[in-house]
């Protein structure tokens, strides 16, 4: 029997493609959802301070789901491998939740259909982040994510044109109102079998290194997190309660001033964390839940920052994915009728944008691997990140529709580095063994974001921007401005050991 290598071996171009082709149907999914979403609630009756909180489920459902699954697929083996049962269960109930979708007849199962859809996704979607750290050695990982990165401009391309090229090509794009236009009906059809045959397509062309032969490669311990001892209950108490005190404030102010609802949840989710802390002693106590405590008070020194550069550009991404939708149709297509041929002709060109956007960020991955090795990873995600900022706030001012093009390039070019450049950054500071888990953690700071946004962005308009739903986009594009300064503190490879 030959010996197993200590380094990875590289991967060719087709491998590469191969384990990272599912991920166009995973995106084809996820863009018929952002694309769609805010148009189906308010097709079916919802009012512009809603919005947010209806999106909500899909980010609360992230945050559940990504850790545990992490957890679950760094501890499996079976004939299909360590990650690739996660893609193909995901797959299969993803399908069915888009081929329900579109029969929505009210706003409670339409949310209900985002929840199981963006559940499903998530279950793909987490462990595709920590099969390239699997599978590929440390110089070819940015490679990895910018090929997902790739395949997700691609995958987001032709599902925001689909609705448009179906009303094209002789379907409905207009319906009775609180109906769904035929175009909507189909491309959700086509969006799950499309998302079904590229999960398979990876499932069946990749294999995968068995743990103990991962544990034996070079990287595997690399900036590992070293075991720590038991925290004191003194200290447990003390972390719990700087969780716990925060919680019970904010529920007080929501209830005494009036405020949103959906600020609770906020409320909710620091108060169940110090319930975890307590209930794990720290993470002391064995167990999944145990463990995901434990890990997430030991993150490495480089994931600790990049959350914070995630916080930012995800906060900015659901802002635009929310209100892009109500502000071009208000402020370019001048009407916010639901049935109006004037709000779905606005409503389509969403999705021409978005296809735009994806397609630059297609187009910009290839550079980000060339462009990090001359300049620094670093430097150039603050470079993309100030590219989007600047072009989030020119919506603003922009009031010809087809000049909306232009912005686009640029937030292309800042999706294209949040979908690698902090994935490569991260893999290589997580121990092999781990790397399931960590990426799902590393998701509570898209996660968390989300929430951030949903619960206060429908707030900020309705009390300080008169319901304009373009400030939105403004705010956004200063969340990117945040996340590029940010990202200067990360530490480099060095700084990391």
């Amino acid at each position: 029997m030959s010996a197993i290598p200590h380094h990875k071996p590289r991967l060719s171009f087709k491998q590469i493609w191969n384990m990272c082709f599912g991920f166009f149907g995973i995106q084809f999914a996820f863009a018929l959802q952002n694309g769609s979403m805010s148009r189906i609630f308010q097709t079916l009756g919802a009012q512009m301070d809603d919005l947010a909180l209806l999106w909500i489920a899909a980010p609360i459902t992230g945050l559940l789901v990504q850790p545990v699954i992490g957890h679950l697929s760094d501890r499996t083996w079976t004939k299909l491998g360590r990650r690739r049962p996660y893609f193909l269960g995901g797959a299969l109930l993803a399908t069915l939740a888009l081929f329900a979708m579109p029969h929505a007849a009210t706003l409670w199962f339409a949310a209900i259909m985002l929840w199981v859809l963006d559940a499903s996704i998530n279950i793909s979607m987490e462990p595709f982040r920590a099969f390239v750290g699997d599978q590929l050695p440390p110089e070819q990982r940015t490679q990895g994510y910018a090929m997902q990165g790739f395949f997700i401009g691609a995958g987001a391309v032709i599902a925001y044109l689909l609705p448009e090229i179906l009303t094209r090509c002789g379907a409905s794009n207009v319906a009775a109102p609180g109906e769904l236009p035929q175009s909507l009906h189909l491309s959700f059809l086509i969006g799950g079998v499309v998302l079904l045959l590229a999960i398979a397509w990876t499932v069946f062309t990749t294999r995968e290194y068995p743990p103990e032969q991962l544990e034996r490669f070079d990287d595997a311990r690399a900036e590992a997190a070293s075991n720590h001892a038991a925290p004191t209950p003194a200290r447990v108490a003390g972390e719990a309660l700087c969780f716990l005190v925060p919680a019970l404030l904010l529920a007080f102010a929501v209830a005494h001033w009036e405020l949103e609802k959906s600020l609770y949840l906020l409320a909710g989710g620091l108060a169940v964390y110090a319930a975890l802390l307590l209930a794990t002693r720290g993470g002391a106590q064995s167990g999944a839940a145990g463990e995901i405590v434990a890990d997430l008070r030991h993150m490495p020194k480089t994931m600790r920052w990049l959350a914070l550069v995630q916080f930012f550009s995800w906060f900015a991404l659901f802002a635009m994915w929310i209100y892009t939708t109500p502000t071009v149709t208000s402020l370019h297509f001048h009407s916010s009728n639901t049935a109006s041929a004037a709000y779905n002709e606005g409503a389509n060109w969403v999705g021409v944008l978005f296809a735009a956007y994806s397609l630059f960020s297609a187009l910009a991955a290839f550079a980000l691997a060339p462009l990090g090795r001359r300049i620094g990873l670093r430097a150039t995600h603050l470079l993309s990140l100030v590219i989007g900022g600047v072009s989030l706030f020119s919506i603003a001012w922009i009031r010809d529709p087809h000049w909306l093009l232009l912005p686009m390039l640029g937030v292309g070019i800042a999706w294209a580095a949040i979908l690698a450049i902090p994935y490569a950054l991260l893999s290589g500071a997580v121990p092999a063994r781990k790397m399931g888990v960590y990426m799902g953690i590393f998701n509570f700071f898209i996660v968390i974001p989300q929430l951030v946004a949903g619960s206060v962005l429908g707030l900020a308009l309705k009390r300080f921007f008169h319901n304009e739903p373009v400030w939105a986009l403004v705010i956004g594009g200063s969340g990117w401005l945040v996340a590029g300064l940010l990202v200067l503190c990360v530490p480099n490879a060095e700084q990391a050991k």
